[in-house]
């Protein structure tokens, strides 16, 4: 089961960009909690701890609201400051135990691949459909001894009991490669040139 971090928050009824500052001041974070039909909670959250439980991502929140219902939430958009790197204002979705939710994983790579090979990555995160409590804090992908020419795709992946990919079996995760050499980079960038040389002559 995923980790829960409980944070106590308070409703919000001012609203505004003043009243967002003022809130900031004091320490909190505004946040709206929305989903599942119901209307949107304004709240605001302690600055501190929701900054230090959204470090991992698709945390799961046990938001308790002025000492009453808990309520279990996901973040959907964070907004931080972009120099101080300050949380400003969050989204959070509402989930429930044992609901089905579409979320992005990071993923990790490790291994070395073969001598004088390179790893190229085209996805950073892979999308997954995993049960709210039980979503995977990254998904591994072991690139250990793999020689240029080799693929990883969605399907080779190694998902977590009861997670599915949201997208295609085919659709490429990583290839392994050689370097280019200075020449072929020359070469390839000389051609380039020349069919842009090409384009604008006609």
């Amino acid at each position: 089961m995923a980790d829960i971090t409980q944070i106590a928050a308070v409703s919000r009824t001012e609203f505004g960009k003043g009243a967002a500052r003022r809130t900031r001041r004091a320490g909190l974070v505004p946040a709206v909690l929305y989903g599942h039909g119901s209307d949107p909670v304004h709240v605001s959250l302690p600055g501190h701890q929701t900054l230090l439980a959204l470090r991992v991502a698709n945390a799961l929140l046990s938001i308790t609201i002025d000492g009453g219902e808990e309520k279990l939430a996901l973040p959907k958009q964070v907004q931080r400051h972009p120099i101080k790197d300050n949380i400003e204002h969050v989204d959070l979705v509402i989930v429930r135990r044992g609901e089905k939710v579409t979320v992005e994983v990071p993923l990790v790579v490790v291994g070395h691949s073969g001598d004088d090979t390179i790893v190229i990555v085209d996805q950073q995160t892979v999308a997954l459909q995993v049960e709210a409590t039980h979503i995977p804090a990254d998904v591994v992908v072991d690139v250990a001894g793999l020689e240029a020419g080799a693929t990883i795709t969605a399907g080779d992946l190694k998902l977590p009991e009861g997670a599915l990919y949201s997208g295609e079996p085919d659709d490429l995760i990583l290839s392994i490669s050689v370097p280019r050499t200075q020449a072929e980079e020359s070469a390839a960038e000389e051609g380039e040139a020349g069919a842009e040389s090409e384009e604008a002559a006609e």
